[in-house]
């Protein structure tokens, strides 16, 4: 089954991908790598998520803001390729967790994300990782992504 497929299979519905925060760009290709700028959760209502995980946001309410943040990286990169079928793999993903100082479930939190990878692109979702814990990111938000994607030979 095609990745487009899978993710209308799923029900998820890939927004219009959020505009950069400041003078860059979201994705830029090199070659056969496509490198993603970090990707934030989506806003719910209206309102983009702040604070800190271990204080505002659960682990379990950080797995939901990682799969968010995946759902805007996956809208990114079909607005660069055209489709998401023209990924060959995920070759790295990269998060940056918001956290209290003494908050250590980075990696189960970074998991919303990579299970939604493989959820939707099989084997080619399976990726190398490295998660940190940060003190403070852009405009208060409880996390970042991004990912160094592998794009099929045209």
């Amino acid at each position: 089954m095609s990745a487009e497929q899978r993710i209308l299979e799923l029900g998820i519905s890939l927004p219009a991908g959020s505009a950069p925060a400041g003078n860059y760009v979201s994705a830029i290709q090199s070659g056969n790598l496509l490198f993603t700028s970090g990707r934030a959760p989506l806003a719910i209502a209206g309102k983009a998520a702040r604070g800190k995980l271990g204080r505002e946001y659960s682990s379990q309410e950080g797995y939901d803001l990682a799969r968010s943040a995946c759902i805007d990286l996956l809208a990114v990169l079909k607005h660069q390729l055209g489709s998401l079928d023209k990924v060959a793999r995920f070759v790295e993903l990269h998060g940056a967790i918001n956290a209290t100082a003494e908050f250590e479930e980075h990696a189960e939190v970074l998991d919303g994300a990579s299970d939604l990878l493989v959820d939707i692109f099989g084997p080619a979702g399976v990726h190398v990782r490295s998660v940190i814990g940060v003190s403070s990111l852009r405009k208060g938000v409880p996390l970042t992504i991004r990912a160094t994607v592998e794009v099929v030979a045209d």
